[in-house]
């Protein structure tokens, strides 16, 4: 008897796909399992199945009516319980509205009394985690699950924070997790399972079934190792993957995704040291095997015909009428149409009530298959092909680069090649990486640097430095990404307030206001990087204590003068002064300054960090006006501003 699994992700955002679920799909999909993933509102969640019974208790009461084209209607009625909504339902269309009414009051009761959670749908709950500081919106998802499930002990709850802080996750919940990977047969999910659960080719069907858009999808995710020789104080992986693995056979596991999922753009490996492998030369065959070779091109595949032979096959029939909707959508708004054929094409949809997803059936999508692949041949016959890249997403390591591992890496279409520079300390090891790999024709780099642990601020402004020349150096291009530290355990791992040793909240807040401006990241060009941290670390330091909104809009408070003025008060202290007001400066509270100080000369000082961007967002101050002169003076100025 097949089982009702739901797959969670706790509804934080994040760049990548959770690979964890991703198996697990694989496995109960291979056991014959109903399988449906879950990212976004729990609420709504519950609304939507709730509703999806509402309807069908009303279509089987009257079939002469298209209750899912009312779906949305339902929905909010049962949300809001508001009667305008309820009218929009139009139950006095039926002839029997005397006998559905009840129907819908009954399931709004149904969720607003909490009715629903005594009688759980789901015979096994899987829930995956990620960092620590996202702790109370995991929580909730667990907890969420727990109602969800017909028996407790059938909720698995995994991933990075379940690994780290499983005792935590348990006194919360009563939740006991899963620690690392399901690298063994894991009989605690079935008796007799026959699979390594970690080693199953990833479900691409299931990400689908969800609207949230993950910014790295269009890749194969996979892993060519396991684990990691290092044992770094700040990082969690030699806790959740504390045996290395040195090769994992990539081919058989890329060709079944291109297989049942289509072709991907570029490969992602998720290794976190692939480096430290003796098997490196095996790995980088396997990477070439997949199709990524130097210059290799990828050729966007006809989803629409992957979708409906997956539809054929009964494969997540859920998430493959979601993807036939959305193509069809596009397919009505594609640029090289005319007017005429995106009218053909919309009265195809029309006629077999494809306009809305409430409506668009499996059964529907098939049998008008013949009728929509010609335009769709059309659509992706006029696609180029695109350069196909290998990103080792995690970084490798710069302390174990040597003309044998360089040659290597230099096989493939490597970009960026990730090289971590978390700690100055490795900075000789580091840039000879560079160099290394800057000979054998890698030309795009990009890196992590942490900062916020065990570092001090000037140490993270000539790490930046360092990339910004060695770009000018070698003509090359290092896309920098300064990355706070956040503890993985203890009291501070819960949320994103920790302050290391050598920093204060002042200067987290001015590092980060600069990287708004620069959108994250840091790469060539000496003039911007110098503009943004300062020609040198005296500059850098300045900046780190400059009031916030004179960072952020930088150009406009120096065209006024604040900033000059803010530099002459800061240079007129005298060392002891400096010792009392910066540290009142590097709490970084100015909402009541009069309470900080009695000191005059150190309240004038202050003045200059009031908040100014209410100001400048209110249409009726003079600060506003001023602006707005201001960047239409600018507008034909090679300046760019920092807003």
């Amino acid at each position: 008897m097949s089982r009702r699994v739901l797959l969670l992700e706790p509804n934080y955002k994040n760049k990548f796909p959770p690979i964890g679920l991703m198996k697990l799909a694989t496995y109960f999909r291979l056991r014959g399992d109903d399988v449906i993933f879950y990212k976004g509102d729990l609420k709504e969640f519950v609304i939507n199945q709730i509703t999806e019974e509402c309807v069908a208790k009303l279509s089987d009461l009257d079939g002469s009516i298209n209750w899912k084209l009312r779906s949305d209607k339902i929905a909010l009625y049962i949300r809001y319980r508001k009667h305008e909504y309820l009218k929009q339902v139009g139950i006095e269309d039926s002839e029997i509205a005397a006998i559905l009414g009840p129907w819908v009051e009954y399931y709004k009761k149904f969720y607003h009394s909490g009715e629903y959670k005594k009688h759980p749908r789901w015979d096994w709950v899987g829930v995956t985690t990620l960092f620590t500081f996202y702790w109370d919106i995991t929580i909730e998802t667990i907890e969420f699950a727990k109602l969800m499930v017909k028996d407790t002990k059938n909720i698995m709850v995994g991933g990075v924070m379940a690994s780290i802080q499983p005792d935590e996750i348990e006194k919360a919940t009563g939740i006991r997790p899963h620690i690392g990977t399901l690298h063994t047969p894991y009989k605690d999910i079935d008796k007799d399972n026959p699979y390594i659960i970690d080693e199953l080719p990833l479900d691409y069907s299931i990400l689908d079934e969800i609207d949230y858009v993950y910014p790295d999808s269009g890749a194969y995710y996979s892993y060519s190792t396991r684990g990691c020789i290092r044992k770094c104080s700040f990082c969690a992986v030699w806790r959740i993957e504390p045996e290395y693995q040195e090769y994992l056979p990539l081919r058989e596991r890329i060709d079944r995704t291109r297989k049942l999922y289509g072709e991907q753009q570029n490969l992602l490996l998720m290794d976190n040291n692939v480096l430290a492998s003796n098997r490196l030369e095996d790995i980088i065959e396997d990477i070439k095997s997949c199709g990524f070779t130097k210059e290799a091109k990828y050729f966007e595949p006809n989803w629409y015909t992957i979708a409906i032979r997956n539809l054929r096959l009964g494969i997540n029939n859920r998430a493959y009428v979601r993807k036939s909707f959305k193509l069809l959508q596009e397919l009505n708004t594609f640029k090289s149409f005319n007017e005429n054929t995106r009218t053909e094409i919309y009265a195809l949809r029309e006629k077999h009530g494809l306009l809305h997803l409430e409506t668009c059936t499996r059964e529907a999508l098939i049998a008008t298959y013949k009728d929509f692949a010609p335009y769709f041949d059309v659509k992706f016959k006029k696609r180029l092909g695109r350069l196909r890249f290998v990103d080792f997403n995690q970084g490798v390591d710069a302390r174990l680069f040597n003309r044998r591992i360089v040659k290597l890496l230099a096989e493939i279409p490597v970009r960026p090649l990730r090289i971590a520079f978390d700690n100055i300390k490795t900075e000789p090891e580091y840039t000879k990486a560079i160099m290394m790999s800057e000979k054998y024709g890698m030309k795009d780099f990009s890196n992590y640097l942490l900062y916020n642990f065990t570092d001090k601020p000037e140490e993270l402004y000539h790490r930046m430095r360092v990339n910004v020349d060695l770009c000018e150096k070698l003509n090359v291009s290092i896309y920098s990404f300064p990355m706070k530290y956040h503890p993985i355990t203890g009291e501070h791992s819960h949320d994103r307030d920790y302050i290391g040793k050598y920093w204060n909240r002042k200067y987290i807040r001015a590092v980060q206001a600069i990287l708004n401006a620069t959108k994250g990241k840091i790469g060539r060009g000496v003039s911007f990087f110098e503009k943004a941290f300062g020609r040198n670390e005296k500059e850098y330091m300045e900046l780190l204590i400059m009031p916030e909104t004179f960072l952020l809009f930088r150009f406009f408070f120096e065209h006024l003068g604040y900033t000059q003025e803010w530099r002459k008060a800061i240079s007129e202290l005298t060392d002891e002064e400096r010792a009392e007001l910066y540290p009142i400066i590097f709490k970084n509270n100015f909402n009541h300054i009069e309470d900080l100080t009695d000191n005059q000369k150190y309240l004038h000082i202050l003045q200059f960090y009031k908040n100014y961007r209410g100001d400048i967002a209110d249409s009726e101050s003079e600060l506003y006006k001023l602006k707005k002169e201001f960047d239409d003076s600018m507008k034909n100025n090679s300046y760019s501003e920092y807003k």
